[in-house]
């Protein structure tokens, strides 16, 4: 059964969608099998990847108020490997028509059963909200990777998402794990990008990837082709970022895609998969980051305050 990483943080213009399609044809590019399901009604991870929304049969918004299969709604892409669950302006909707389902959480999850064995990993594109969509795809995923912009904005919501991380694990996915906080639009020159950096480490420890994403043109101009940045420009820096974003990743999940690969997994959905990482990694740091709840002091909604990297810092 093919691992789920949803790609979170409620601030949007962090970088997202960006890292959701480059990340996944990364990982494609190493011969990986990866879904990439796109569930922002924005839908720009679906044309970033070359599809037009417009014209698409059907997609995740059919999904979820269950009209079709979800096996129905996989296209095949340019890249080898590389498989999509596109997406829909229909799905601003979704949420209110979802409403009143009994475990309206769990729809999305209950939805990839089958079609995530096919798979060894998916990558869900979430939308910048703490909404009903992204709360769905937190339930249905294995573990949530997210951007941070290295500016000061993007420090202080993340209180708010790791509270959503613990309101999840506390009632509704329990094995839900951090893969990693990767820093985005990196930019050497300024003095700032750097103390977010630090501070981001510091709070998170050995959660933080050592790739980080610079801001880089080419990154930038790949969506209007319709390409990730492998394809569009495969010497770029982004493309170089994203390909050892990819390769952290798979060396942080050898013990779960070996299980994978030899056919191990229960026929039981409810199955728990191997542990990843490294197992030896026991500092602080990296404990506070993946239990959130642990993390953050009263993090609960009623907390009168987060406490977040932002509390801290200074120049």
């Amino acid at each position: 059964m093919g691992k789920v990483i949803a790609i979170a943080n409620q601030k949007g213009g962090v970088g997202k969608t960006t890292t959701a399609i480059n990340l996944a044809a990364s990982l494609a590019a190493t011969e990986h099998s990866t879904l990439l399901i796109d569930i922002d009604p924005q839908a720009n991870c679906t044309s970033g990847i070359g599809l037009e929304p417009k014209d698409v049969e059907a997609s995740i918004y059919e999904a979820l108020i269950g009209e079709v299969s979800a096996q129905e709604t996989v296209l095949s892409t340019e890249i080898p490997f590389l498989d999509v669950v596109p997406s829909h302006i229909n799905l601003v909707g979704a949420e209110i028509e979802m409403i009143d389902v009994m475990e309206r959480e769990k729809i999305l999850s209950n939805a990839l059963k089958r079609v995530r064995r096919k798979y060894d990993f998916v990558v869900i594109d979430c939308p910048p909200s703490l909404g009903l969509l992204t709360l769905n795809s937190l339930t249905a995923a294995n573990s949530v990777l997210i951007p941070v912009q290295a500016e000061y904005f993007a420090l202080e919501g993340l209180g708010q998402l790791l509270n959503t991380i613990k309101i999840v694990r506390q009632h509704l996915n329990p094995d839900l794990e951090i893969e990693g906080v990767l820093l985005t639009m990196f930019d050497t020159r300024l003095r700032l990008s750097n103390q977010v950096a630090q501070e981001v480490r510091r709070y998170f420890g050995d959660k933080v990837f050592e790739t980080i994403v610079q801001r880089n043109v080419r990154l930038s101009e790949a969506p209007s082709f319709g390409k990730p940045v492998i394809l569009y420009d495969a010497t770029s820096k982004g493309s170089r970022n994203y390909m050892s974003l990819a390769r952290e990743i798979l060396a942080d999940n050898q013990r779960f895609l070996q299980h994978h690969s030899n056919g191990s997994e229960s026929d039981d959905d409810s199955a728990p998969l191997p542990a990843t990482g490294n197992p030896s990694t026991t500092g602080t740091a990296s404990n506070r980051a993946d239990n959130p709840e642990e993390s953050v002091p009263g993090a609960l909604s009623e907390a009168p305050e987060e406490k977040t990297p932002a509390n801290d810092f200074s120049l």
